[in-house]
């Protein structure tokens, strides 16, 4: 797996250095490898598609943009972008508590189904809900571990903090996690 992840390392900062030319072929392979990371984040976080395409657009211009000052041997293109995007939520989310102080409204959902696919979607929208209503960096810490599998190291490296503020920070999500969803999560 270690080896791995160095090649990957290595193959990101063959095609950075690639990138820095402006070299549109290389700039594509990291768009194929890694757009849809920085749009699961952002659209996780925001709740809106059209958001979360901004963000991974924006997100993937300042890799074009900052493309000459990358740093060979980092933790490669995909932790840079998932900090990058999420740090471009957190800044969405805070213009968002300036500009409007009234609630995402809800969609409900028309479709007809099984008691049991009611039962689950209901739990879903429960547990999004949940999510969405945490402070943000620890809706970014639960986002960033669980549905985006990174590690804490990883995520409190994206969240620019120590290992043990994060995991505090985490602690304290999935502790209100829980108590929102009271006893529907098993």
């Amino acid at each position: 797996m270690l080896a791995t992840a160095a090649l990957v390392n290595e193959d990101d900062d063959a095609l950075m250095a690639r990138v820095a030319l402006r070299d549109g072929v290389a700039f594509r392979k990291l768009i194929d490898a890694y757009a849809m990371r920085a749009h699961r984040i952002a659209y996780r976080m925001l709740g809106d598609a059209t958001e979360a395409e901004d963000v991974a657009q924006e997100a993937l211009l300042r890799l074009w943009n900052q493309a000459m000052k990358w740093h060979p041997g980092g933790a490669g293109v995909s932790a840079w972008l998932g900090r990058v995007a999420t740090n471009l939520c957190l800044d969405r989310l805070r213009r968002r508590k300036f500009a409007s102080d009234e609630e995402v409204p809800e969609r409900a959902d028309d479709a007809p189904g099984a008691d049991e696919a009611i039962d689950e979607d209901r739990l879903r929208a429960r547990t999004v809900a949940a999510v969405q209503a945490l402070p943000d960096r620890q809706r970014a810490a639960i986002i960033l571990t669980y549905y985006e599998d990174y590690s804490n190291m990883a995520a409190a490296g994206a969240l620019d903090m120590n290992i043990k503020a994060f995991e505090s920070l985490l602690l304290r999500a999935r502790t209100a996690l829980r108590t929102a969803l009271g006893g529907a999560a098993k």
